[in-house]
């Protein structure tokens, strides 16, 4: 049986779906099932349903992540993740990243298994795609 990896994601202009397709393509290489998710339609209670998880949020504001649609549901899912591997990745206009960085000491903080993030500058350049490739592998071979 191969593994299932829900890749769960806001998007306010599109590039963060954008990476959240890309890295369901490195998913299905890899050799797992991948679904792709809006955080819409995303509880804990779906969390116990796959082996490995990736959240995708943009950058919002001052580098913080989505706090009406988005921070609701992760903190949710957080702690019902145990040591599920998990990828963060997103997408910035502005600033340099600060919010990836957070985010991920947050969630290492509270015991979460980052394997990877990725962050693009905008729309997802080539780096960005073949770096969502890597976490893809990483949440499949985890």
């Amino acid at each position: 049986m191969s593994k299932s990896v829900a890749i769960v994601y806001w998007t306010g202009t599109g590039n963060t779906e954008e990476m959240a397709h890309a890295l369901e393509s490195g998913v299905v290489a890899a050799g797992a099932e991948a679904r792709v998710v809006p955080v819409a339609d995303f509880s804990a209670e779906d969390v116990s349903i796959y082996d490995a998880l990736a959240f995708g949020c943009p950058a919002m504001g001052a580098e913080e992540l989505e706090s009406d649609e988005f921070e609701p549901v992760w903190e949710a899912c957080r702690d019902a993740l145990g040591d599920k591997p998990v990828a963060l990745f997103g997408s910035y206009g502005w600033g340099t990243g600060e919010w990836m960085e957070t985010w991920q000491a947050d969630a290492e903080g509270t015991g979460v298994n980052v394997v990877s993030t990725v962050i693009a500058n905008e729309a997802p350049d080539d780096d960005a795609v073949a770096e969502l490739e890597a976490a893809a592998r990483s949440l499949v071979e985890a």
